[in-house]
C-alpha cells in the first residue's frame, strides 16, 4: 500500500498541476460516489430511512440508487432463504420429556419489509422464531402422546408446518420449509421402552414354546393311536389268515438279504437269522396237506 502511494505521488508530480487537478477530480468523485449513491446486491431489498420523515414504506430492489447524503440511508435486507435449526424441550400427553428438534427454512416477506423494521429490526429472526417455535411445538406435542409421537410422526410434523406457517406470517415472516430433525426421550422412557419390548419378545417365545409342547404332545397321541390301530388290524390279519406271518417273515428275509448283499463283506448266515427257515415252511406246508 505504501509503494501505491509512492508511485501515485511519484505520478502526480510528474504531471505537475495538472496531474494534481486530475486527482482531486477523481477523489472528489469517488467520493460523491460513496455518499450519494448505493448498490442492492442480487437477493436483497433496501428499506429507505429519512431523518425527516423516518422509515419509507418504499421498497428498493436490486440496483444502483441515489440517496441525499446524511439525510437519507438505506437499510439492506438478506431476502434470501436461509435455513435455522431450534431444538425445544417439552412434554407429551402422557407427561414425558421429548427433545425435538426443528429446521425451518425462513425470510422475511419483501413487500413487507419496512413493517418488519420498524417492529423488529434486521435481527428479526432472533427475536420471533425461537419464541414462536417453542410455543407451536408445546401445543402440538402435548396432543400426542410418545408413542404416538412416533408412529404418526408424518401427522405431527404437519400439525406444526401448519400452525408455525401461519404464525409466523403475523411477524410478515415466510416460512418455505418446517421438517422435524431430531426427536429423542428422556433416558428413563428409553430404558422403560427397552424393557417392555425385551418383555413382550420373552412372552412371545414363552407361548410359542407352549403351542410347540401341545402339539407335539398332539403329534404323540395320534402316532400312538396309528400305533394302536395298526396293532389292532394286524392282530386281526393274523387271526384270521396265518399265512399273513409268514409273508411278513418272507419279506424281512428279503430285506436283510438285499443289504448283506450290498457289503463288501463276505456274511455266511443261515436260515434262523435270515428267519427264512425253508424246511419249517416246507414241514408247515406238508402238515396243511
Amino acid at each position: 500500500l505504501e509503494k501505491m502511494a509512492r508511485q501515485l505521488q511519484e505520478s502526480i508530480a510528474r504531471l505537475g498541476g495538472f496531474g494534481a487537478l486530475l486527482a482531486g477530480v477523481g477523489l472528489g468523485s469517488y467520493g460523491i460516489y460513496k455518499t450519494c449513491f448505493y448498490t442492492v446486491e442480487p437477493g436483497h431489498r433496501a428499506v429507505i430511512f429519512s431523518r425527516l420523515s423516518g422509515v419509507s414504506g418504499q421498497v428498493k430492489e436490486e440496483g444502483l440508487h441515489f440517496r441525499v447524503p446524511w439525510l437519507i440511508y438505506p437499510i439492506i435486507f438478506n431476502i434470501r432463504a436461509r435455513p435455522k435449526k431450534i431444538v425445544s424441550p417439552t412434554g407429551s400427553k402422557d407427561l414425558q420429556i421429548v427433545n425435538i428438534g426443528l429446521r425451518v427454512l425462513y425470510r422475511p416477506d419483501p413487500l413487507n419489509l419496512p413493517r418488519v423494521y420498524r417492529n423488529l429490526g434486521v435481527d428479526f429472526d432472533e427475536r420471533v422464531l425461537p419464541s414462536i417455535t417453542n410455543e407451536i411445538l408445546k401445543a402440538v406435542v402435548a396432543q400426542f402422546n410418545a408413542s404416538q409421537l412416533i408412529t404418526q410422526r408424518a401427522r405431527v410434523s404437519l400439525l406444526v408446518r401448519q400452525q408455525l406457517v401461519d404464525r409466523a406470517m403475523d411477524f410478515n415472516i415466510m416460512l418455505d420449509d418446517v421438517s422435524i430433525t431430531d426427536l429423542s426421550f428422556s433416558p428413563e422412557y428409553t430404558a422403560a421402552v427397552e424393557a417392555k419390548q425385551v418383555a413382550q419378545q420373552e412372552a412371545q417365545r414363552a407361548q410359542f414354546l407352549v403351542e410347540r409342547a401341545k402339539q407335539e404332545r398332539q403329534e404323540k397321541i395320534v402316532r400312538a393311536e396309528g400305533e394302536a390301530r395298526a396293532a389292532s388290524l394286524l392282530g386281526a390279519a393274523l387271526k384270521q389268515n396265518p399265512g399273513y406271518l409268514k409273508l411278513r417273515k418272507i419279506r424281512a428275509a428279503q430285506a436283510v438279504a438285499h443289504t448283506m448283499s450290498q457289503s463288501m463283506n463276505r456274511v455266511y448266515l443261515n436260515a434262523d437269522t435270515l428267519m427264512l427257515n425253508l424246511k419249517e415252511l416246507e414241514d408247515s406246508k406238508y402238515s396243511g396237506n
